[in-house]
C-alpha cells in the first residue's frame, strides 16, 4: 500500500501536533484542522492504514497515535525535499531583488546628493531581530556536515562544521528533529543558556554539533560583513572652504572611498534604542573619526521583515539642517512605497 496525498496530509498533521506537544493525537483532534475537511471516521480509517504501514504507532490502548521512526524518517526526508527546493527558490527570488534594490539605493543616493549639495550614503538592508525559520544539516564528507539556515527575511546562510566523527542518517535525522523542533521561530535574543545546555544534554555525545550550529547561527543573524554601502556627492565637500582644506578633504574623501567607518556609522546608526528618526551628530559629536569638523545628519529606514537601512548626508557645521532633515524624511517615505508597491506586484 502507497502513500496517497490524503495520508500524507494526516501523517504530516499527526508528527507535527505530536512535536507541539508530545502527546499521542487522535482522531478528533486531527478533525479540526480544516484544510483536512475529513470526518473522524474517515481519518481514523486513515490513521488504521498508516499503523499497519508501521509509520505510526498506539502507544498503549485507548491511547492516540504517535509517529514511529519510519513516520519521522518519511516526514524528515519531504521535509528536506520541500525546505532545499525553498531554499534554492529564494536564492533564485533574492538575486532578482538585489539588482532592484542596487539600481534603487544608487539613484537615491544620487537624488539625496543632488537635493541637499552635501555627501550623501545609502546602506542597504540588512535584517534585525530576525527569527530562524529553518535550519538543515546535512553530511558533505565523514569529516564535515552543512548547516543551511534561512532566518526572517529570507536571509539564507550556509556554514561548515568539522566533525569527528562519521554521522549516520538516523543520526542526522534525529538531529535535525531535535534543532528544527526547539528552535525555529526563536529570535537569537530568545536563545539563552537554558535553551543551548538543555539541547546539547539531549544530543549526548553530539553536544558539540550543537554548539557549533548555536556558533553558526549567531553569526548568520549578526552578519554584517556583506553590508553594501552606496555614496554620492563626495566632491561636493570641496564647495565648502573649511572642508577644502587638502588634508581635511582627503580624510573625509578617503572615509567615502573605503566606506569602513561608514560601515561604523550604520552600525551605530542602526543599533540605537530610536533608530527610526533622525539623529544629528556636530562636530566632535560624530562616530567618524575623520569626520570631526562636518555634520552628519542620519535616519533609517524600514522595508518590512525587519530589514532595515541607514541613509545619511555628511556637511559642513553650518549646513542647512532643515533642508537635509526634510530630504531625509521624503527619501523615507518615498522608499517606502516604493517597496511596498513592488510587494504588491508580486
Amino acid at each position: 500500500m502507497e502513500l496517497d496525498d490524503r495520508k500524507v496530509k494526516i501523517l504530516k498533521t499527526i508528527i507535527q501536533n505530536y512535536l507541539e506537544t508530545g502527546e499521542p493525537v487522535g482522531s478528533r483532534t486531527i478533525s479540526k484542522y480544516p484544510d483536512l475537511n475529513l470526518s473522524s471516521a474517515t481519518i481514523r480509517n486513515e490513521m488504521a492504514d498508516l499503523e499497519e504501514m508501521g509509520y505510526i504507532i498506539q502507544p498503549h490502548t485507548s491511547a492516540g497515535r504517535i509517529p514511529s521512526d519510519k513516520g519521522y524518517r518519511f516526514y524528515v526526508d519531504n521535509m528536506m525535499v520541500e525546505r532545499s527546493k525553498e531554499v534554492e527558490d529564494l536564492k533564485v527570488e533574492l538575486e532578482g531583488k538585489k539588482d532592484r534594490m542596487d539600481q534603487l539605493l544608487k539613484q537615491a543616493a544620487k537624488v539625496l546628493a543632488d537635493h541637499t549639495n552635501y555627501a550623501s550614503m545609502v546602506s542597504a538592508p540588512t535584517v534585525h531581530r530576525n527569527k530562524l525559520k529553518f535550519l538543515q544539516l546535512s553530511r558533505v564528507s565523514d569529516q564535515q556536515i552543512l548547516a543551511v539556515i534561512v532566518a526572517e527575511g529570507n536571509m539564507i546562510r550556509n556554514k561548515l562544521i568539522d566533525v569527528d566523527t562519521r554521522l549516520d542518517e538516523e543520526t542526522m535525522l534525529k538531529l535535525n528533529i531535535l534543532l528544527n523542533t526547539n528552535m525555529c521561530g526563536l529570535s537569537i535574543e530568545e536563545i539563552n543558556l537554558g535553551l543551548i545546555a538543555a539541547l546539547k544534554e539531549k544530543a549526548g555525545i553530539h553536544s558539540q554539533i550543537i554548539s557549533d550550529v548555536m556558533d553558526a547561527i549567531g553569526e548568520a543573524i549578526k552578519a554584517d560583513e556583506d553590508l553594501e554601502i552606496y555614496t554620492s556627492g563626495a566632491n561636493n565637500i570641496f564647495k565648502y572652504p573649511e572642508l577644502s582644506d587638502g588634508s581635511k578633504a582627503s580624510e573625509i574623501i578617503s572615509a567615502f572611498e573605503e566606506k569602513q567607518e561608514l560601515t561604523e556609522l550604520v552600525q551605530e546608526t542602526l543599533q540605537s534604542e530610536n533608530n527610526t528618526g533622525i539623529q544629528v551628530y556636530i562636530g566632535n559629536e560624530s562616530p567618524i573619526a575623520n569626520m570631526k569638523d562636518c555634520s552628519v545628519v542620519t535616519a533609517t529606514y524600514e522595508l518590512g521583515d525587519g530589514m532595515k537601512g541607514t541613509i545619511g548626508v555628511i556637511g559642513p557645521k553650518r549646513m542647512d539642517y532643515e533642508k537635509v532633515v526634510d530630504s531625509l524624511k521624503a527619501l523615507k517615505a518615498q522608499m517606502d512605497r516604493i517597496y511596498t508597491e513592488n510587494r504588491k506586484e508580486e
